[in-house]
């Protein structure tokens, strides 16, 4: 690490220096305190303390070599801050703690696992013109052992991959893995930043998890959050006397969620953090960030009337420029609900550097027309045809995520307006939708199977629920969704071309009927939708002539719907005018194949 470039906020390597670090002579302990009286290192070698010395060439660290710290033992900093209190406080940059209550680091070192994913590091993309289906899940609630027990890192890395390839998921996003005191919070609230969680095991095990993920052709992203912080005392608040890490105002200083915000103004919380995620990216072989709450880097607290904060900008400017350089196959995605321009542009053009945005408008509006009533649906149909008229302003997800399974809110199934052998039908018609608009996909765990319960991070997801044939069947429509995903590149390839997008009908005859075309550079598909509660006989015009074929029937009866899955592939074919008529069950969509003549 270079000290000039850890001052002014350009270093992506702290890591490397601070922290502790064993070695054959012992464990090096190094420390930013800059405002300390004196640094003690605790530990299980030296219950008294062992005093650490201002480093001689970084300003404001401490450092001193343990001889007797050995990898896992547990130890804390004694920080005597300006105040002249001391406070213990865990290693801001330790990688790995202890399980909560407990909150001392644990002497780990970087992890030196022996990654076998060469070929899947080597052929990565951003998944541009590929395929993008993620599986948003929260490791402690996936799945656990009868006794109530988490699943470990390695249990994980057992069943969660094939799980995800055979059902059409490219990748996997987990909730954020840095230790954290509140297993309500998701791990949003964080006190060990480099630290993955000991819940689930130890660094080398999520090592094992991603690898045997890229084994199987599945990526992982990782929740990452570089906007605020844990307000436990012996995490980073108040870390040596002083507000170190946070704004020192209370206007600004506290979230909105009663954690701290980091103050990205100052040098070495920007490379705190950016070093952080060149630790996940670099370290773990994570293939993306999930960066939370970039609304609150935009602009103050988040809340466009305080204007935009051009400190958390810059930051935001320079970390992702930097990490573009350091991974330019890594994908960077803004979690952001703001209108605010350009933040999937570069930034040499502008931009905020990211390369995918989350759809929140796509999100709220689809899942606003769905909980409507077929009256209700047929005087709104701008609330799907509304996202068109944006779509080509970023490079976006469309997220059902974990927010939207949680609080109140119902999961995406239980959205479904009406009774429960209603929703399943309309679950279908929606998760067809949403694969056909543009936008890379994201949804979160249990929604595959029609999960009604609202998520608890307490306890697994509810898998008996494959007994019940609603939702078996569901999840059998859902997972031959994922395959055609897969196959057919008109749902992925040149979807920022606005020529390989057309709306077919955009409800013209105000019955709950849409229908929209997808071209790629080797396959065209079309979808048509009779969202309201009349079936109908819908007729289309597509551009010219040609042969449709039927590729998937969310009314087929081995979905539970009505209709006979036919034995042989349907086809109908469209004269020089492209007019052809499809027969649509209420609630239903139907995918087709296209070939021009």
């Amino acid at each position: 690490m270079n000290a000039m470039e850890f001052y002014t906020g350009y270093a992506f390597d702290a890591y490397t220096v601070l922290g502790a670090h064993p070695g054959p002579e012992g464990t090096r302990f190094a420390v930013w305190a800059p405002s300390a009286r004196k640094v003690e290192v605790v530990g299980d070698w030296a219950p008294e303390g062992v005093p650490l010395a201002p480093d001689p060439e970084i300003s404001g660290v401490w450092s001193g070599l343990c001889p007797a710290a050995e990898k896992g033992m547990c130890y804390f900093y004694r920080i005597t801050g300006a105040d002249g209190g001391a406070v213990d406080h865990c290693d801001p940059y330790g990688f790995a703690m202890a399980l909560r209550p407990d909150g001392r680091s644990i002497v780990a070192g970087l992890p030196d696992y022996p990654f076998t994913d060469n070929a899947w590091m080597a052929a990565r993309t951003k998944n541009f013109d590929s395929p993008l289906n993620i599986y948003e899940l929260h490791a402690g609630s996936w799945r656990r052992h009868p006794d109530g027990s988490w699943y470990t890192y390695d249990d994980l890395a057992t069943e969660l991959p094939a799980y995800l390839a055979e059902n059409g998921y490219t990748h996997a996003e987990f909730l954020p893995l840095s230790e954290h005191p509140f297993d309500g919070s998701w791990g949003y609230q964080i006190t060990g930043f480099y630290a993955p969680t000991s819940r689930y095991g130890t660094p080398e095990g999520l090592c094992r998890l991603i690898d045997a993920c890229h084994n199987a052709g599945i990526g992982v992203i990782l929740d990452f959050v570089p906007v605020h912080f844990a307000s436990d005392s012996y995490g980073l608040t108040l870390f040596d006397g002083t507000h170190l890490y946070d704004y020192p105002s209370g206007d600004v200083g506290e979230s909105e969620w009663g954690s701290g915000n980091f103050m990205h103004s100052r040098g070495e919380i920007r490379c705190f953090l950016q070093s952080c995620a060149d630790y996940w990216l670099r370290i773990f072989h994570a293939d993306g960030l999930r960066m939370d709450a970039v609304s609150r880097l935009i602009y103050w607290q988040g809340d466009p009337a305080r204007g935009v904060n051009t400190s958390t900008l810059d930051f935001l400017k320079v970390m992702n420029a930097g990490l573009q350089r350091r991974h330019p196959t890594a994908m960077l995605i803004a979690e952001d609900s703001t209108a605010y321009p350009k933040v999937t542009a570069p930034t040499e053009y502008g931009g905020l550097g990211f390369d995918y945005k989350w759809d929140m408008g796509w999100m709220h509006d689809t899942l606003d027309y769905f909980q409507k009533s077929p009256e209700e649906r047929r005087q709104n149909p701008n609330l799907i045809t509304f996202s068109m008229v944006y779509n080509y302003q970023e490079h976006y997800i469309l997220p059902f995520s974990h927010d939207e399974n949680v609080h109140g809110k119902a999961t995406i199934l239980q959205k479904m307006n009406g009774g429960y052998d209603g929703k399943f039908p309309q679950g279908r018609a929606l998760y067809l939708y949403m694969m056909l608009h543009p936008g890379k996909k994201l949804d979160f765990m249990g929604n595959e199977f029609g999960q009604l319960r609202e998520w608890d991070e307490n306890r697994a997801q509810d898998w008996e629920l494959f007994r019940f044939p609603n939702h078996d069947s569901f999840y059998h429509f859902r997972q031959e969704l994922g395959r055609l995903y897969l196959q057919y590149d008109a749902f992925w390839n040149g979807e920022l071309n606005p020529a390989n997008f057309a709306w077919l009908d955009c409800d013209s005859a105000g019955n709950g009927t849409f229908a929209l075309q997808r071209h790629g550079r080797q396959s065209s598909v079309f979808g048509a939708f009779c969202f309201g509660d009349r079936a109908a006989g819908y007729p289309l015009t597509l551009p010219g002539a040609g042969t449709a074929t039927l590729l998937l029937d969310s009314d087929w009866q081995c979905f539970g719907g009505g209709t006979p899955r036919p034995a042989a592939p349907r086809t109908l074919t469209a004269n020089r005018a492209g007019r052809l008529t499809l027969d649509l069950a209420p609630f239903s969509g139907q995918l087709w194949h296209w070939q021009p003549k």
